[in-house]
């Protein structure tokens, strides 16, 4: 329903009408949790081989400040690298639909667009495979580089045109994407010794990125539209390129002790 067919409802219907929409998003939420508590259930009976680097980290070890990470800057920077790309990701996703929907873009029904939407997120599937192959013959940091500036390249080219032109080559970056977040958390977390635990745990809550990126494109969209919106994107992928590149590389002193 559109913004303007909404704010000609009475309270009531109004009401009824966002109930309804509620509603239809509960199986697939339910759906989902259910396969996640399956696979948590998989995994918990996998068992996983010991870092022996992380062996020799005492109780009192575990207590010290975070700051003892502050000289890996290839950890600080994969952190940042973390952040963006997860809120590019979703941020992208996460505005599809409405901008399949665009006359400009798509003019698509929602069904349609939600449909295209799982070729973004199949084309991540997809590329892990092929990424998976690719890193066993070239280096991370290369290929990390590589697929952040295809990535960018295929937004910018999404936003300066417009039709099947601009829906196809924003479900492209999906494919790319998809080695994204363990290459960076491999590269992040390289070298570092009795601190990987900590290092890890960093690179993970970085990942609150996918929150608050999409709520500032949001806030573009305001203002600019949705087209040119995905400039946010754009710009997490250059620094992803910057630390492909050069970003990761780790200190030439690696850590053996804390």
């Amino acid at each position: 329903m559109a913004l303007d067919q909404m704010r000609q409802l009475d309270p009531a219907a109004l009401l009824t009408y966002r109930l309804h929409e509620a509603a239809t998003v509960k199986f697939p939420y339910l759906l989902i949790t259910a396969v996640l508590l399956a696979l948590a259930f998989a995994i918990s009976r996998f068992h996983l081989p010991r870092i022996e680097s992380a062996e020799h980290v005492t109780e009192a070890d575990r207590n010290k400040p975070l700051p003892k990470l502050s000289s890996q800057t290839h950890l600080l920077l994969g952190a940042v690298a973390i952040f963006v790309y997860v809120g590019a990701e979703v941020s992208i996703g996460s505005f599809l639909v409405n901008y399949f929907k665009e006359p400009a873009i798509g003019n698509l029904i929602e069904k349609t667009a939600a449909f295209l939407v799982s070729f973004y997120w199949g084309g991540a599937m997809v590329g892990r495979f092929i990424g998976a192959a690719v890193l066993r013959k070239a280096k991370p940091g290369v290929v990390l580089g590589i697929s952040a500036l295809v990535s960018g390249a295929l937004t910018c080219a999404s936003m300066l045109t417009f039709g099947y032109t601009a829906v196809v080559t924003i479900i492209l970056v999906g494919l790319f994407n998809s080695i994204m977040f363990p290459t960076i958390f491999t590269l992040g977390i390289a070298g570092l010794g009795p601190l990987t635990g900590r290092g890890s745990s960093l690179l993970i809550a970085a990942i609150l990125g996918g929150a608050i990126i999409p709520a500032a494109q949001g806030l573009i969209a305001d203002r600019i539209g949705i087209h040119h919106a995905f400039i946010l994107p754009v710009i997490c992928y250059l620094y992803i390129v910057f630390y492909g590149f050069r970003g990761s590389r780790p200190p030439s002193r690696t850590v053996v002790a804390i």
